[in-house]
């Protein structure tokens, strides 16, 4: 009887040992998978430029045509994440974090699980070649400057950033007034997964659809072409309120 359960506690310390082995096997498969995804991206500069967007960028380049700026959300469009508190996560269970932030809010100490949208470090490389970066999101400050940090790595291409005191609190959301940001609204875009967020200004907006867990969403990549173009216009209003239409599709 005494060897009997000498081998199934022997058995069962094999098997937990065993299931952590491959817990911890399925951990780095998952992060490695993430960071193929997160990287494997289109060229964007293998063509030759054609004559006429040669020139353009000359004159883009000579100050003939101005920067634009371009205003990011942050929660759903560039990232996800969740805290400690959040008892079911939308992402999948198991999926490791891009990177785990400690802030404290009111005095209490809180962990948030940040998820990098596909390929947003490529995109943010790209973009900050073309416009103005400029991050704006409702969120408190605490949180979405650390966020911006780490999309940024000291590359300094996040400078300014605008948070939930610079919002407009209307029937309980957070309206983003893009005349904070710019005083030439003909010259500003702003790229945000919640129409609410930039009512002011809808004509100013690109809409883009929430992002929470796919790993195969290709919606930033899909913008590029969309931001190359619009930066050599002369004022983004007369493009981007044809897309009004879209603005309400998620």
């Amino acid at each position: 009887m005494l060897k009997t359960r000498q081998c199934l506690l022997g058995f069962r310390t094999f098997l937990a040992v065993t299931s952590r082995i491959w817990g911890f096997f399925l951990y780095i498969l998952r992060r490695h998978l993430r960071t193929i995804i997160q990287y494997q991206t289109v060229r964007y500069d293998t063509l030759p430029l054609s004559p006429v967007s040669r020139n353009r960028l000359n004159l883009c380049s000579s100050d003939a045509v101005k920067k634009k700026v371009l205003v990011l959300d942050l929660d759903e469009t560039l990232i996800h994440s969740h805290h400690d508190g959040v008892m079911r996560p939308t992402v999948r269970p198991g999926t490791p974090p891009d990177f785990i932030l400690k802030v404290v809010i009111d005095k209490h100490p809180v962990r948030f699980f940040v998820h990098k949208r596909p390929h947003v470090d490529f995109f943010l490389e790209v973009v900050s070649h073309w416009y103005e970066l400029v991050v704006f999101t409702a969120s408190m400050e605490i949180y979405g400057s650390a966020v911006s940090d780490k999309l940024d790595r000291d590359r300094d291409i996040l400078k300014r950033r605008y948070y939930r005191q610079h919002c407009t609190l209307d029937l309980g959301s957070y309206i983003k007034d893009l005349s904070v940001v710019h005083n030439d609204l003909s010259s500003i875009v702003i790229l945000d997964n919640s129409p609410g967020a930039y009512r002011s200004h809808p004509d100013n907006a690109i809409p883009i659809k929430s992002w929470f867990s796919d790993p195969s969403d290709t919606a930033l990549l899909n913008l590029l072409p969309m931001l190359d173009a619009l930066r050599f216009t002369s004022d983004v209003r007369s493009v981007l309120s044809r897309n009004l239409h879209q603005h309400r599709l998620w």
